[in-house]
């Protein structure tokens, strides 16, 4: 069992406020506005606890490295505002498996990444 810290709290109340995909930089900037003494080395060390404890799930994204979100949801993609830099959520999933997949091939997981100007950034 994990013993409850203010930096753990502090980082998981970051995800609950931005509910996105968030990078290392984005937590550890946000999560310095509760805690200020937070760095870099206590939030890789929580969120490998957080992952390991099934409440984050890892996600690798393309030219962007390893981003965090809060694991359990139901399946979607993400959108990558080039930007900004921030990742956002795609509900649902428009992919058929059945007609992308070459024949004989078996698809065990798929993970589909957008880019383009998030609403913000395109205004």
């Amino acid at each position: 069992m994990q013993r409850k810290t203010s930096q753990r709290d502090a980082i998981r109340e970051v995800f609950r406020q931005n509910d996105r995909p968030l990078a290392i930089e984005e937590i550890l900037e946000a999560g310095r506005r509760r805690v200020r003494s937070l760095n870099q080395a206590t939030v890789y060390r929580n969120l490998k606890l957080l992952v390991e404890s099934g409440w984050l799930k890892k996600i690798h994204v393309p030219e962007r490295g390893t981003l965090y979100e809060i694991a359990g949801k139901a399946h979607h993609h993400h959108f990558r505002c080039r930007r900004c830099e921030r990742m956002f959520e795609i509900e649902g999933c428009a992919f058929n498996d059945r007609h992308s997949t070459p024949p004989g091939f078996v698809t065990e997981g798929h993970e589909i990444f957008l880019f383009g100007l998030c609403a913000a950034c395109r205004s």
